[in-house]
């Protein structure tokens, strides 16, 4: 027992000796966990150098954009043929995708020998003999004649600018054929096959291995968004924001970036971390000075690396007794599967004795343990520089997400990380201890890249084919030039028609007169109370006019309408109104003041003068009972008497419209026109009196009110209105009307965007075909979303989260669509307000026979404002319908109450005269 004792002593003692000895050898070889965190750092600037346009060309890691947009959803199907060159063997593959949701693949491949005759010779040759064995294997399956899509997967760094095309940058691995490099791969493979007359193949995509790992375990787990291979070489790849990538045109989206992390460190970033047996074996290798970072990594040049330390060991007589067999000095006589074996649990010294002894060597107990410890440092070694580069990938993917945690899967491939037995566990082990902020799942590629490469193919199929379809969809949208046009036209003869006796009952644009015969002249003074009404807020307002500087003071209160009082009785709606007046009036200490009052009541009506309006129907969401038809000055007037407990004096009613032109006017004397692109969408403008049949007397202007949102309730925009429009129209309050102002207010937009969406979801175009509850229920996708959504400051990932807001599980690709809609929908809405007013600027240009007018137009309403790019379309469109009118447009700061009291101001001043005569 003593014995027993005694000799695991001794082997205990011997075991750790040894372990001294060769730490103190390879001292610069162990890494501290300091190092990894700066190595970490390192590689993250390197990056960063890579993504920019003007440090790329000097970056030693590449960052090679692949033009991979999209990761698998599940919906691919079809059959694919797949490629993989890159390894020590070739391979084609035929992929079977099937549908529905199943996630189903099948695979039947064949090998083919890369004889380095073929690999290190003549370039053309070698896709000569790609294209042979494809052929090959095409007669072997019986699938001649058939067109099938191919994805090949080429595991060399090389520049792409679109999927289907890649121009080789260098070889790499053992690979040194002549005449390729700086040439398009995809390219030089077609000419290749066309001496095969039965092989109709279309090469869809061209991907790099690691790219091909990632898209494999992206088709299991939808969170890869990394690939890494440790095999032969080393490389990895993540999907990184478009708006990071200078290289690429565009902003959205994200891309697969290929880093070609291999050429880490050939510009010398790395050289107080390699050692004398990094160098020694760089200068013995196909490519002295590259692909440094690989050659302290891979499964090329790890067994190499342990043959440069053993007979360094031996000569200095702390091997072997000092001893060198032939073997031992012959290069590559240790591949890194013995590494690999060597390392094994249990069975790792009986593999190291035989290796060693194979070698030509007659090692000891302790020699055999020495040579195992140095496996595991230089194997260690490469995990910990894997794990400090993947760590600074994570870290990137974090932060380009604004995440304080990361969860993501890490697609894993390659000889090394599959047959080492210690490899993957101390991977991850360092890489979880280098981020712990993020939750990694390390996948392994089970059927390896070249089926990745048939799912980016399968991708770029699906993506290709789903592209079509939403392109249609929005297509519908895009207006052209000759059909603005025709909108103008129509536009103008229905104002033509509203303006005439014999026409105006059955015009769509009614130019309902609103006696406001003058503007402000800067000579307006007083205390004026208004009243705002047109959405969902009602506004009361003390207005205190000084004339001479034109200056005005606002004191205003918001009161709500609650939808039971907007679609409940007239009576209970105006006596709300009164109650909100009162409520105002005793908040500024005014009760009992009587003072002028102007109304803006922003709904159609009929004016007889400028304190009479008759309302002709309710828009807006507003049903309440007993209106229509009805004058609502008098109807303000009899709630004020129920109420019995002030007078007002009515003077004015005014459309919101109006109102904005009038507080324009105030500031800009040539303003003359009022444009609303709010809630609703209206349009006034000062009229000749002589073309008014309406109204009596030919001398001077008046203001039209157009309420032009009815435009088109004729037909006569028919064929621009789509089938989402009819929906939203369909499922109105008011079915049939205001057409034109369904088609470009923000009241409907965000509902149109619905409709689409609903459309799109259920074509499986989107939220991989679910429809959440949320998106069914209708109103719920606001107009201020398609404002936020096409805002250019936001990222898409601002845009993921508005959209989860409404229950919506978008994925990046997604919410690009989404904002395509959004902002083809918004982009058709002010093409279509800008038709509008490029008419009524024309006609204002002609019926004063000018060559060229000068105009402004005084604009309000929160599309207008808040929308990121309305404003500017509206515009541009106005300018290239009406080229001989220019246009300025003035922004209402205070709204239309305050027009409301300059038109009772401006009523007053005109009523003086009146009454002295």
């Amino acid at each position: 027992m003593f014995a027993v004792h005694l000799v695991a002593f001794y082997f205990t003692k011997l075991k750790e000796d040894q372990i001294k000895k060769v730490d103190r050898f390879l001292y610069h070889m162990r890494l501290s966990d300091e190092t990894l965190l700066d190595i970490m750092a390192r590689f993250q600037a390197e990056m960063e150098k890579g993504l920019g346009k003007d440090t790329n060309p000097t970056a030693s890691v590449k960052m090679l954009p692949t033009f991979v947009r999209a990761i698998p959803d599940g919906s691919e199907n079809g059959e694919f043929l797949s490629l993989d060159l890159g390894g020590s063997k070739f391979r084609v593959l035929k992929v079977q995708v099937s549908e529905e949701g199943k996630r189903n693949v099948q695979m039947e491949s064949q090998f083919y020998p890369t004889p380095n005759e073929i690999i290190r010779g003549n370039g053309t040759e070698l896709f000569e003999y790609v294209a042979d064995c494809l052929a090959d294997f095409v007669r072997t399956k019986g699938l001649q004649h058939k067109k099938l899509p191919l994805g090949f997967t080429f595991s060399f760094p090389c520049r792409q600018t679109k999927l289907e095309e890649g121009v080789l940058l260098s070889w790499t691995k053992k690979f040194k054929a002549r005449g390729v490099q700086e040439t398009d791969i995809v390219s030089r493979l077609t000419k290749a096959m066309r001496k095969h007359k039965d092989l109709d193949v279309d090469i869809l995509a061209l991907v790099n291995d690691t790219v091909g790992t990632m898209m494999t375990c992206a088709y299991d787990d939808p969170y890869c968004e990394v690939g890494v291979i440790i095999g032969t070489g080393t490389n990895a790849c993540y999907m990184e924001d478009m708006s990071n990538i200078d290289l690429v045109e565009g902003d959205e989206g994200r891309m697969c970036i290929n880093t070609e992390w291999g050429a880490f460190g050939d510009d010398g970033a790395l050289e107080d971390i390699r050692t004398e047996f990094d160098r020694e074996l760089d200068l013995g290798s196909l490519n002295p000075g590259k692909q440094l970072f690989e050659k302290m990594i891979s499964g090329l040049y790890l067994g190499e690396l342990v043959r440069l330390i053993l007979l360094n060991m031996a000569k200095a007589g702390l091997l072997f007794g000092g001893v060198k067999s032939s073997t031992l000095l012959t290069k590559g006589k240790i591949e890194t599967q013995h590494v690999a074996a060597m390392e094994k649990y249990k069975e790792g010294l009986a593999n190291t004795r035989e290796i060693l002894v194979d070698l030509g060597l007659e090692p000891s107990e302790a020699d055999c343990i020495a040579v195992q410890h140095v496996c595991t440092i230089v194997s260690f070694r490469s995990a910990n520089l894997c794990a400090s580069a993947l760590a600074a990938i994570l870290t990137r993917l974090r932060e380009n997400k604004k995440l304080a945690r990361l969860r993501t899967t890490v697609g894993m491939d390659g000889t090394l990380y599959k047959i080492h037995p210690q490899y993957p566990k101390r991977l991850h082990k360092v890489v979880r201890k280098l981020v712990p902020n993020c939750d990694v799942r390390f996948l392994l590629s089970e059927s390896g890249s070249t089926k990745g490469a048939a799912m980016v193919t399968a991708v770029a199929c699906r993506v290709q084919a789903q592209r079509k379809q939403i392109d249609e969809v929005l297509a519908l949208f895009q207006l052209t030039r000759q059909q603005l046009v025709d909108v103008q036209g129509k536009m103008r003869a229905e104002l033509e028609y509203g303006l005439k006796r014999k026409t105006h009952a059955l015009a769509t644009v009614k130019m309902l007169p609103t006696y406001v015969y003058g503007m402000p002249d800067g000579t307006e003074k007083g205390k004026y109370l208004a009243l705002d009404l047109g959405g969902t807020n009602f506004r009361v307002l003390l207005v205190k006019i000084r004339s001479g500087r034109r200056s005005v003071r606002m004191y205003n209160k918001i009161f709500a309408i609650p939808l039971e009082i907007m679609q409940g009785t007239g009576e209970e709606l105006f006596d709300h109104i009164v109650q909100c007046i009162a409520d105002f009036l005793d908040y500024m200490g005014l009760k009992g003041a009587q003072l002028p009052l102007g109304f803006t009541f922003s709904f159609p009506c009929r004016q007889a003068n400028i304190d009479k309006g008759t309302l002709i129907e309710w828009t807006k969401g507003f049903k309440a009972t007993d209106c229509e038809g009805e004058d609502v000055v008098d109807m303000l007037r009899e709630a004020i008497k129920r109420r019995n407990e002030f007078d007002l004096d009515i003077v004015a009613v005014v459309n919101d419209t109006v109102g904005t032109m009038m507080t324009c006017a105030y500031e800009d004397p040539n303003c003359e026109i009022g444009l609303i692109a709010g809630t609703g969408s209206n349009m006034c403008y000062m009229e000749e009196m002589r073309n008014i049949e309406l109204v009596e007397g030919n001398e001077g202007k008046m203001c039209i009110n157009t309420e032009w949102g009815g435009f088109g309730d004729n037909g006569c925009i028919d064929d621009i209105r789509t089938q989402y429009d009819m929906e939203v129209d369909e499922g109105s309050l008011n079915p049939g009307k205001q057409r034109y102002e369904k088609m470009t207010s923000g009241m409907y937009l965000g509902e149109i965007v619905r409709q689409i969406l609903i459309d799109l979801t259920k074509q499986g175009l989107l939220f991989r075909g679910r429809i959440s509850e949320r998106l069914r229920t209708r109103g719920i996708f606001e107009t201020k979303f398609l404002s936020q959504i096409e805002s250019d400051r936001l990222a898409l990932l601002q845009v993921r989260r508005i959209l989860q807001q409404l229950g919506l599980d978008s994925t990046c690709e997604d919410s690009i669509v989404v904002k395509e809609v959004c902002g083809a929908v918004s982009r058709r809405a002010a093409q279509l307000c800008g038709a509008g007013l490029a008419a009524i600027v024309e006609k204002r240009r002609q019926d004063q026979r000018l060559e060229h007018l000068k105009i402004t137009v005084g604009v309000d309403g929160t599309l207008y404002k808040l929308h990121p790019h309305f404003s500017l379309v509206l515009q541009e469109t106005v300018k290239e319908l009406a080229p001989q009118c220019d246009v300025m447009f003035l922004l209402s700061e205070d709204g239309s109450g305050k027009g409301a009291a300059l038109i009772t101001a401006v009523a007053k001043r005109l009523q003086q005269p009146r009454r002295e005569n």
